[in-house]
């Protein structure tokens, strides 16, 4: 199975890039909106919403850089990894509150969606998950070494709604110190669920390039996929 990349019209009017992929058959099937890491929605990430799409989720996979340079997806390699990291840290987060809410209506409006929306991200968009779970604009979030999150604990309080965290033992990007501030800051929220992965390090889920930790990938992607079906369907 595999999508296509298509274009959908935010509330501004602006046309911005994303890939659909979505399950064989019509349908409906809750939505799913993936948020990719740094380097934007490449091969890889478009392979990831396939993956999804074959588990019965229909998947939008926008530009999330489409304000900063559209259609800048990039390679996993140093020169296109400083670009990444560049554009991805110079995100306009409060736009991204906007523009997420017009993904989300993108699917919500497809009559082949049952009207549920969740969102999985990595990395950056592993971050951009939780901001999207504490201002309430998807039914159900997963994160993958969200980076970041020690800028961002005040707003844990505001999750209300099914989240679930992802970190990996040795990721530098997510160090232990702040596994444990996200740790605090979302301690006895009964929305939030975090898992580690011993041994892992950051991007473990990047099948097909290093670090890729298949254990660690495997039941991640077990317990994301029992979390959504709970969440998502019915």
């Amino acid at each position: 199975m595999s999508g296509a990349m298509t274009k959908i019209t935010m509330s501004g009017g602006e046309s911005v890039e994303a890939y659909v992929a979505k399950p064989a058959g019509s349908g409906p099937w809750p939505g799913i909106v993936i948020l990719s890491e740094v380097y934007n929605v490449n091969h890889w990430v478009r392979e990831v919403a396939d993956g999804y799409a074959e588990k019965g989720y229909l998947c939008l996979a926008p530009d999330l850089y489409w304000r900063q340079e559209p259609g800048r997806y990039l390679n996993y390699n140093p020169h296109d990894q400083q670009i990444a990291r560049g554009l991805g840290y110079s995100m306009d987060l409060d736009a991204f509150t906007g523009d997420m809410r017009d993904y989300v209506k993108t699917l919500t409006d497809r009559s082949d969606c049952t009207g549920k929306v969740g969102t999985v991200g990595y990395c950056l968009g592993g971050k951009l998950v939780y901001l999207a779970m504490a201002r309430g604009l998807a039914d159900a979030g997963v994160g993958y070494y969200a980076v970041q999150l020690d800028k961002f604990l005040d707003d844990a309080a505001n999750i209300a709604r099914p989240l679930m965290l992802h970190f990996a033992e040795l990721d530098e990007h997510v160090p232990q110190t702040t596994v444990a501030l996200v740790k605090g800051a979302t301690a006895g929220n009964a929305n939030v669920t975090i898992y580690d992965y011993l041994g892992a390090d950051h991007g473990f889920n990047r099948h097909g390039y290093p670090p890729f930790h298949p254990e660690a990938a495997k039941v991640a992607l077990e317990r994301s996929l029992a979390f959504l079906a709970r969440h998502l369907n019915g």
